[in-house]
């Protein structure tokens, strides 16, 4: 990483420009002289002589400018590509400090705070999921201390208690899932054969959902597939109304096109994108409705893992519609 140099001039931008525009107009000077000179006033015009010697000089001052320009620009270009890179998520997208100007600084400036984000964030999914795991012993006892206490509680107290026993181990097991996906990005994968008619047929079954599929298989993971399979039907049967349809199908020949459908009422237009996001509840939904609002939120990563993404739609009839496209690999 460069050193920085404040008291530097010599390194600063303004400074390279101007010495590259005063050499760049010395050269031109001296040629414009030299051609005055060597030149016989009889073999052209007067006009068109000074026409040439003008010409003549944009063209020296053009190509004695352009390395330097170029030069710059090019690792402003290759500056942004990184910028644009750790944007997008590559969190480890580092900058190649070259030279010792202000693009130089601004690099080694933005390496620095990309690994202090980097290390905040991994501490982060780190704590994420070491307190996700750590939680399961404590949930296991306190299963256990339920269950004893069964006998001599009322049925209202068991099924409530039933009720936040399981919900506390769903939020746990998507906070597991979650912390998972994120760590591990594209390592660690492990891509087979999915047959996914013969899952969602399985899962639909599971749900008393009805099916229309073509016979489709593609490139992916099997347990993160069901996963976002059964997040989706299970909204579906929290926040829609029966009857629930499920279709598949192929679109433009290289994509899968999965929709899942319900007649309850619908999702709001200016809440279609939100309901994607971690711990979001819809205005108006009660926790007696159940879920912890990640269940969307690990749709979108399963499917956006596998190359594709998920959307909320409306049904003209009634209803909502999440449609998930994958590419068939």
């Amino acid at each position: 990483m460069a050193e920085q140099d404040p008291a530097g001039a010599g390194q600063r931008l303004y400074v390279r420009f101007y010495l590259t525009l005063v050499a760049s107009i010395m050269v031109a000077t001296g040629l414009f002289v030299l051609l005055h000179f060597f030149y016989d006033p009889r073999a052209l015009g007067g006009t068109h002589r000074m026409l040439f010697m003008f010409l003549a000089t944009g063209v020296v001052v053009a190509i004695a400018a352009y390395p330097a320009v170029r030069r710059l620009t090019r690792r402003l270009e290759r500056l942004q590509e990184k910028v644009d890179a750790w944007g997008e998520g590559d969190l480890s997208a580092r900058v190649a400090v070259e030279g010792r100007d202000e693009v130089a600084r601004l690099a080694a400036s933005f390496n620095r705070a990309a690994e202090r984000i980097e290390a905040l964030v991994g501490a982060q999914k780190s704590l994420l999921a070491n307190a996700s795991h750590e939680l399961r012993s404590p949930l296991a006892r306190l299963r256990m201390a339920a269950e004893l206490l069964e006998e001599g509680a009322s049925r209202p107290i068991r099924e409530e208690l039933a009720r936040n026993i399981a919900e506390l181990d769903q939020l746990i097991e998507e906070l597991l899932l979650a912390s998972r996906l994120d760590a591990s990005g594209e390592t660690g994968r492990t891509l087979e054969r999915v047959d996914l008619t013969a899952l969602l047929a399985e899962e639909c079954a599971r749900a008393g959902a009805s099916l229309s599929a073509s016979s489709l298989v593609l490139e992916g993971e099997p347990r993160l597939l069901r996963r976002m399979v059964r997040n989706l039907l299970e909204n579906a049967a929290r926040h829609g109304a029966p009857p629930i349809e499920v279709s598949l199908g192929q679109a433009g020949g290289d994509l899968l096109v999965l929709d899942i459908c319900d007649r309850g009422p619908g999702v709001p237009e200016a809440e279609r994108e939100p309901i994607f996001t971690p711990f979001y509840r819809r205005a108006g939904a009660s926790e007696a409705e159940g879920g912890v609002g990640l269940g969307l939120s690990l749709v979108r990563q399963i499917a956006r893992r596998h190359g594709g993404d998920v959307e909320c739609l409306p049904r003209a009839d009634g209803g909502s519609c999440f449609r998930v496209t994958l590419p068939i690999q």
